[in-house]
């Protein structure tokens, strides 16, 4: 399956669209190196994903999110 191309949504959104897609293995990321937890999903955004969109992967491959607050 090709991985949708989820940079720029908010993160809530970007994992409703992987797993609307099929994809259910996803971690998540600080963007910013900073380690912190992305508690609440909404204020955040994609910044990069892994593998890129439009890979085609099985379903089972696991998804990497990086992203940062809003506004950062």
């Amino acid at each position: 399956m090709k991985v949708p191309n989820v940079v720029g949504m908010n993160l809530q959104v970007g994992q409703d669209t992987l797993q609307a897609a099929g994809f259910y293995v996803l971690d998540d990321q600080d963007a910013t190196g900073q380690g912190r937890l992305q508690i609440y999903d909404r204020n955040w955004v994609v910044t990069k994903q892994s593998p890129a969109s439009g890979s085609k992967v099985t379903t089972d491959t696991l998804i990497t999110l990086y992203a940062k607050k809003i506004g950062e």
